[in-house]
């Protein structure tokens, strides 16, 4: 192994750091109560400061360590002067002293593509459901998700005061995933995951062709894969367009990092290239296993409603 870390476990490790930092300013827009919320596309789609400073803070702090990677973020903001107290240069000694997957060991800076939600789950976050709330930072390399960090800023919230607020769990593929503890849900129940805000005819056909025996619905998509991968979800079920290239780039390099799978309705698997659309346009069906019988209960009429990239 070289003298010096490869260069995607250096953005890896500077993107852990770069992720609780964003996650702490979360939660200081919120303990501020100014959210200064603006609606983009319409009441179900909200940006707050806490999207804008979260943004501002991991695309800069990403781009002075690493000049030469691709960074595409959620939000469109103006450019201007970020003030330094939003910058973060650290980095977790524990990444960098973990060996990288022979495969990742030559990748060069602007090979990388970073995929970035400064918060998803906005919506949630405005309305107070504070665990559906996560910070994503995903990164790809050939088009595939290979590593990415949820920071979730308010993981233990209903503690209450004094509680230790936050937890960054992080994974790359060929390692495996950390920051939680890896549990299947039961075999013998269909738990689906599903939209709280985004629902409609065609996504709730969907769900109730996989015979569920639960249904959860929450927001956000890295809250929604932490559940398949902590045992609370068999299968992450949202038959619609909505989804973007960045809600999904890091929940699914960490799925795909403990054996699990993330794909459109069709079975096809998304694109993370610097070039591709945003928008996931056939939906997104995500599974730790048994990912084809997911695949399988797909009706025709969801199938044929959404196109395949």
């Amino acid at each position: 192994m070289s003298s010096s870390p490869a260069v995607v476990m250096r953005l890896l490790a500077s993107a852990y750091t770069v992720a609780g930092k964003a996650g702490a300013i979360v939660r200081k827009v919120l303990h501020t109560g100014e959210l200064g919320i603006v609606e983009k596309t319409g009441a179900n789609d909200l940006q707050t400061l806490a999207d804008r400073l979260a943004q501002q803070s991991i695309c800069t702090s990403l781009a002075q360590q690493f000049p030469k990677i691709t960074i595409i973020g959620e939000e469109e903001l103006p450019s201007e002067e970020i003030s330094n107290d939003l910058i973060e240069n650290g980095h977790l000694e524990e990444i960098l002293h973990t060996t990288c997957p022979k495969e990742y060991r030559e990748l060069k800076e602007e090979e990388l593509v970073v995929w970035v939600d400064p918060l998803d789950g906005t919506k949630e976050y405005t309305e107070g459901l504070l665990d559906n709330v996560t910070v994503l930072i995903g990164i790809a390399h050939g088009g595939k998700a290979i590593a990415g960090v949820i920071n979730q800023p308010f993981y233990n919230y209903q503690l209450g005061a004094g509680a230790d607020l936050g937890r960054t769990i992080w994974g790359m593929s060929g390692l495996g995933a950390f920051g939680f503890q890896l549990q299947e849900a039961p075999g013998d129940r269909r738990v689906i995951t599903t939209t709280r805000s985004h629902s409609s005819k065609v996504v709730t056909d969907c769900v109730e062709a996989m015979e569920p025996h639960e249904v959860i619905r929450v927001g956000g998509a890295g809250n929604k894969v932490i559940q398949l991968v902590e045992g609370r979800a068999s299968a992450y079920v949202f038959a619609s367009p909505g989804c973007k290239k960045w809600d999904t780039c890091a929940p699914e390099a960490i799925l795909t990092a403990v054996g699990g799978k993330l794909t459109d309705m069709h079975g096809n698997a998304y694109r993370y290239d610097a070039n591709v659309k945003h928008m996931n346009s056939a939906g997104v069906l995500a599974t730790l296993r048994n990912h084809e019988y997911y695949i399988s209960r797909v009706p025709q009429s969801v199938l044929q409603a959404l196109k395949s990239d």
